[in-house]
């Protein structure tokens, strides 16, 4: 039996000073003590990304990624790096997830996945072809209770799923943000480097992937209506979806970043003809069922509740009444990577949960694609591209 050990992370992106993603994903990476910061190409001018990766304190700084593949895949075993995570603007993940396929080396990558779906679609047979793990980083499916819906959903509590009602509504781009120097703001709603659809691809994924994570079903038609209410901006800044789903049910999938005074409400109801679950973020720590007849039952996070099935036991960290989110949702994700590759490595560690895999990621861009192809003729109903 192989013996553990803290494993080693890469990270490309994330080190600029008004970068957002970076600091969470090393947080998560850190957070449970199993992983270090190894090797860093982090921003894309060369010098500051030697320099960001030295005052982050990783190992081993790189001018860019490409070098940083090179390198590492030619270390030996026990210095190379483990796997690689990703918190580039959008542009960049393809070439960079591809990259470390190729180097041999699994990956974590924010979403969307890529621009377009001909990319993901080659991430998909690359990764197959290697059979790496790799991890899209959908942050909100790594929290337990989102974890705890699935688990009710697909052992059959609701029964047949009739209807998924998801949604992400944020305020944050009500007026010219992009126009204020907002580094976040200003390569979100340029089409290079977001892709097709700005508010649907960075946020509007997130709700449909509620509709494949807990609910199991995929969108096969859609019909969308993309919107840009603040004038002069060339993507979407909202984004609504009646789709047809695989089982003959429906979902409603809105998301949008005007609507002032929303605080992240990230969120989902899961109907069933037997009942309901319910859940968003502004009460991340509990989940809703309804049953007819019967009174409204609330689950609660708490690592001492009996309720949570032995798959989830492992991502549970803290007593009830502590609060966790998004960071240990993201550090779950890590974790999870992390147990597929010491799985591999033949380690006796708890079974992986099945969070949101490249396939997944590239479901996200068909239904970006399909979307946007729907709304642009006038919401006719589209076909969505299969990915599995």
């Amino acid at each position: 039996m192989a013996e553990s050990r803290k494993l080693r992370v890469g990270m490309v992106g994330g080190g600029g000073p008004k970068n957002f993603f970076g600091a969470p994903h090393r947080t998560a990476i850190l957070m449970d003590n199993t992983a270090e910061l190894t090797a860093g190409a982090l921003r894309s001018d060369p010098q500051g990304s030697l320099q960001s990766a030295r005052e982050l304190h990783f190992t081993r700084a790189y001018p860019d990624f490409e070098s940083m593949m090179r390198e590492e895949s030619s270390l030996p075993d026990d210095q190379r790096i483990d796997y690689v995570t990703v918190v580039t603007p959008n542009d960049s993940h393809y070439p960079v997830a591809k990259a470390a396929l190729e180097a041999g080396l699994p990956v974590l990558c924010e979403k969307p996945l890529t621009l377009t779906l001909d990319e993901s679609q080659d991430l998909v047979k690359l990764t197959r072809k290697s059979g790496l793990p790799f991890i899209v980083a959908y942050t909100y499916t790594g929290l337990p209770m989102v974890m705890l819906a699935r688990e009710m959903v697909r052992g059959g509590d609701l029964g047949q799923v009739r209807k998924v009602e998801a949604w992400y509504p944020q305020g944050w781009l009500a007026g010219r943000t992009e126009d204020a120097g907002v580094q976040q703001a200003e390569w979100r709603v340029d089409p290079k480097k977001s892709g097709a659809s700005g508010c649907g691809g960075d946020i509007g994924t997130h709700a449909y992937e509620f509709v494949r994570f807990v609910a199991g079903l995929t969108a096969v038609q859609v019909q969308a209506r993309l919107h840009t209410f603040v004038a002069g901006r060339r993507l979407d800044d909202d984004f609504t979806v009646l789709a047809r789903l695989d089982n003959d049910g429906l979902a409603t999938i809105s998301a949008s970043q005007v609507t002032i005074g929303a605080q992240n409400d990230n969120g989902f109801r899961v109907i069933g003809e037997k009942g309901t679950v319910e859940w968003s973020m502004t009460d991340a720590l509990s989940l809703r069922v309804y049953k007819p007849g019967e009174p409204v039952s609330i689950y609660r996070l708490g690592a001492e509740y009996g309720y949570f099935p032995a798959s989830i036991q492992p991502y549970l960290r803290l007593p009830s009444g502590h609060p966790e989110g998004f960071h240990e949702a993201l550090a779950n994700l890590h974790k999870t990577i992390q147990l597929q590759i010491r799985k591999r490595n033949g380690e006796d560690v708890p079974a992986a949960y099945p969070h949101p895999d490249v396939i997944d990621g590239a479901a996200g861009l068909a239904f970006i694609e399909a979307a946007v192809k729907s709304s642009d003729a006038h919401g006719k109903w589209t076909d969505v591209a299969s990915v599995e």
